[in-house]
């Protein structure tokens, strides 16, 4: 019934950064645990070639900077308001979309728990942080794929019961690694 986008685009800039690309118009709202989704946060129309419930679009993305010995880095998990929509807009779709929000925080949890574990290489560092960040990307995308398929898109309600519980105690586990 529902359907989640999830876009993971990255560059590398000059300055040894690894980011997600995003439009300039694009209206980003950062994960929080005091802030829930709203069906006021979907503001693309939705997709006439297709009859989703809604469309949820998320970023992942990593800036880091390196000195001579070290790095340091910054993680985002946000959520576009300007590439999502809904059609179908009541608080069950609504509580089904933020499980893929919440499953994109678990992910930028992870990547902050794997950057930390990292001890660096200033010789293979470009090589070792984008191997990090497209292992979590991998293991994002499955869990959305995942979430989606067991649940139908929300459609079996007691897969999604399941569902947000897994992803309510996956919240817990990592929080940890929630100040990135």
């Amino acid at each position: 019934m529902s359907r989640f986008k999830n876009i993971f685009l990255f560059i590398f800039l000059a300055a040894a950064n690894l980011s997600f690309a995003q439009s300039k118009d694009e209206e980003l709202l950062d994960w929080s645990a005091s802030r829930k989704l709203t069906w006021n946060d979907y503001k693309a129309r939705p997709d006439p070639g297709n009859d989703d419930a809604a469309s949820t679009t998320t970023y992942l993305g990593i800036d880091y900077n390196i000195s001579s010995s070290n790095f340091g880095y910054k993680i985002q998990s946000r959520f576009s308001k300007t590439r999502s929509w809904g059609r179908y807009k009541d608080d069950y779709v609504l509580s089904h979309e933020q499980g893929h929000f919440d499953i994109a925080e678990i992910f930028a949890r992870k990547l902050n728990k794997d950057m930390s574990d990292y001890h660096f290489n200033k010789r293979t560092y470009q090589q070792d942080l984008n191997k990090i960040y497209n292992v979590i990307l991998e293991e994002k995308a499955k869990m959305q794929n995942d979430y989606d398929h067991e649940t139908n898109h929300s459609i079996n309600k007691e897969k999604q019961a399941e569902w947000l519980k897994k992803i309510s105690e996956m919240l817990k586990e990592y929080k940890d690694f929630a100040g990135y």
